[in-house]
């Protein structure tokens, strides 16, 4: 017998509104995650399929990632067939393979059937081997080979996060046996702004703009109304090249093409912008020395990501250290010097980080190269020689009056230019020299802008205050 507290407090809960599942802050209302985490204690499928089943895949991503990591599994099992395998396109890695691990590969092989392709390759190609073999082994064969073509191509190129899915058509059709064409195929994709036009061998020859066809007259041929495609894709481009060619040319789908100049898919700008956003994330938490770090990453797998670079900043700090170990002696004379020398490091680090972030940006847009480089090093050294002077004088006249000592200000003030003039040259050079040598500028530059700063900064400010004071 059902429990009568129990049913009324199904039917409460099946009634209550869902239509906006986000907080003011943008986060997932708490009131609504409680509502699920109840109706997953309480195996309230009902619930469940109203008002859960019918979000957004991703507002169900969202969702995912707020929940409790033991109710994941469940929410899904509960959901079964009505659950979107989409959503797990919008989680993080570490919370989809979570989720996938525990489904049925014939629950998974079910649910890529209805996926477009690219989502159905971006699932695919975190699974073991075998689960994935298993997996594809269960579909359709021409969707099998699909999908196996599309795992074929590299990790992040256009290849991968192709759409197989699209519509071609030969030269020699005319408009109204396109169209026709378009009215009777039941297996076109769900929405699409191209036509794409090629030769018996499937080489692209142009393209034709929906528009285009629903403004021209049925008899006329489509080789007399398509244009030529300026900006197909290679499969083998990297991802983050394919979405700067949108960028360039604001594109809302290209064709992407094999070796031979062959149609193998099209790239569409919902895609793309999920690109865009992953680089400039990985961008931001490299420049961190975090890498692809994730926040539903385990606590050692945070700690192990985050070690090298800390190592590597270890060693720099040290290197730093023995500098200020080499005025040692006059550091116990003068005081003051120990108040004073952690603003020099400091000040032509974030001067450093600045230039070094801006340049980062630029190599990873391709906006510096060589043709325009030397152009921009100059700049940002005058750039460093203004701020020099403007902050040196500042913390002078302060440093001077501090210690009612003019040689201390005018010695911090000469150092302070000397360091801002370096961090400026190394935040600029140090990301041109590694994209020179094949190393990523975004991993590894700030802990070498920040040595140097380190130590220019405490053996300008040092070495003047030595010299100096031994001259007078």
């Amino acid at each position: 017998m059902i429990d009568t507290e129990d049913e009324d407090r199904t039917r409460t809960r099946s009634e209550e509104p869902a239509d906006d599942i986000y907080a003011e802050n943008g986060s997932v209302r708490a009131d609504f995650l409680a509502l699920v985490g109840a109706a997953i204690a309480d195996r309230d499928i009902l619930f469940l399929r109203q008002h859960v089943a019918r979000l957004h895949e991703s507002e169900l991503g969202d969702l995912l990632e707020a929940i409790q990591p033991e109710q994941r599994g469940a929410l899904v099992r509960l959901l079964g067939a009505d659950f979107d395998l989409t959503a797990l396109t919008e989680v993080d890695e570490a919370i989809r393979l979570e989720i996938v691990e525990q489904m049925p590969n014939a629950q998974i092989a079910a649910a890529i059937g209805e996926l477009d392709s690219d989502d159905a390759v971006y699932i695919l190609e975190d699974l073991d081997k075998d689960d994935r073999e298993e997996i594809l082994a269960q579909l359709p064969f021409t969707e099998r080979v699909r999908l196996r073509r599309a795992l074929d191509y590299p990790e992040q190129s256009a290849g991968r996060r192709m759409q197989t899915e699209f519509v071609a058509v030969p030269p020699f059709w005319t408009v109204g046996q396109t169209i026709d064409y378009m009215r009777e195929e039941d297996e076109l994709p769900e929405s699409f702004t191209q036509i794409f036009v090629i030769d018996p061998t499937f080489k692209l020859l142009g393209i034709v703009d929906l528009d285009r066809i629903l403004r021209t007259k049925r008899q006329v041929r489509i080789e007399s109304i398509m244009r030529e495609t300026n900006y197909p894709i290679p499969a083998e481009m990297d991802q983050e090249e394919a979405a700067q060619i949108f960028e360039q040319y604001d594109l809302l789908s290209a064709a992407v093409v094999d070796d031979n100049g062959r149609l193998v898919g099209v790239l569409t700008i919902d895609d793309v912008v999920d690109v865009i956003q992953e680089e400039a994330e990985e961008d931001f938490m490299r420049l961190g020395g975090v890498g692809d770090e994730e926040l539903s990453d385990s606590l050692a797998e945070t700690s192990r990501s985050r070690v090298p670079w800390l190592a590597v900043n270890l060693v720099t700090a040290f290197l730093a250290a023995s500098v200020i170990g080499i005025f040692d002696a006059t550091i116990e004379k003068i005081v003051a010097l120990a108040v004073l020398m952690p603003i020099v490091a400091g000040m032509g680090g974030n001067a450093g980080s600045q230039t070094m972030t801006v340049t980062v940006r630029a190599l990873a847009t391709r906006s510096i190269d060589i043709h325009n480089a030397a152009r921009i090093i100059r700049r940002e050294a005058g750039v460093g020689l203004l701020n020099g002077v403007l902050f040196g004088l500042l913390i002078g006249v302060v440093a001077g009056l501090w210690f009612q000592d003019a040689n201390i200000g005018g010695i911090i003030a000469a150092a302070m230019l000397i360091n801002m003039i370096a961090a400026a040259l190394a935040g600029i050079m140090i990301p041109l020299v590694l994209d020179r040598i094949g190393a990523d500028p975004a991993v590894s530059s700030a802990v070498f802008v920040t040595a140097v700063t380190d130590v220019i900064g405490f053996f300008a400010f040092l070495g003047l205050a030595t010299w100096w004071f031994a001259a007078v």
